[in-house]
């Protein structure tokens, strides 16, 4: 497995930060691929850290079931079914829908400030998108879509929806990047800023179901004519 394109970490992210979120997001994009075994010192040549970060936030996510421990050798990638993978998106639907429509229909200037310092981050997915660095697109979609949770004021549910998005697998991704399609789709977003700014209720849960749905269906998988995925082994 070769490393392309893994940029600096951010200022005043830790190292074990930068790690965690860096193998979280090759996960969810299908990066790690599910069944194969990584050791810690592999990981961390690619990612030019020490290997300690790298056991520390394996172990991380073994806590939460999306890696296993293979004894003297490394840890193995999780698998998810398809039907766990509908279950996590039918979650997403019913918690994200009504409370980024609520979000939409509260009127507060302090509010459209925050709103519209979501406008570089979306920026930034465009450009990953553009150069398919899906690690750090994941990246800061999870963080865009965090931070609008956060607007609504409850905390419980940002940790709940960001330990879903954690589940699931994203293993079309790829493919949809390298047809050119993963741009349109990103600016979604700006649309989402967008509506909350006109107080948009309806306007914001189409754009969020819609945006769910792809979830499971063009982002969830392969085409079946395509490469088997323990070809793709490359951490961005």
């Amino acid at each position: 497995m070769t490393v392309g394109g893994v940029p600096g970490r951010p200022p005043r992210q830790s190292v074990r930060e930068y790690v965690a979120a860096t193998l979280r997001a090759a996960l969810i994009a299908g990066e790690l691929v599910p069944g194969q075994v990584y050791s810690a010192p592999t990981l961390a040549t690619q990612l030019g850290v020490s290997a300690t970060p790298v056991r520390e936030a394996m172990l991380d996510l073994v806590r939460d079931g999306m890696v296993d421990v293979a004894p003297n050798t490394g840890f193995r990638v999780t698998e998810v079914t398809a039907a766990e993978l509908d279950h996590i998106a039918e979650i997403r639907l019913l918690l994200e829908v009504p409370i980024m429509g609520e979000i939409a229909a509260a009127v507060s200037a302090e509010r459209d400030v925050q709103l519209e310092l979501l406008r570089p981050l979306v920026d930034s997915m465009i450009d990953t998108a553009q150069r398919q660095d899906l690690t750090n697109y994941l990246n800061t979609d999870t963080t865009f879509h965090t931070q609008f949770l956060a607007l609504h004021g409850n905390d419980e549910l940002v940790t709940t929806v960001r330990r879903l998005r954690d589940r699931s697998r994203l293993d079309g991704l790829r493919s949809v990047a390298e047809a050119g399609d993963l741009v349109e789709s990103t600016r979604e977003h700006y649309a989402m800023i967008d509506a909350a700014l006109s107080h948009d209720r309806t306007a914001m849960e189409q754009l969020m179901r819609e945006h769910i749905g792809h979830v499971r269906t063009d982002w969830a998988a392969p085409p079946a004519s395509a490469p088997h995925s323990n070809q793709r082994k490359t951490v961005q």
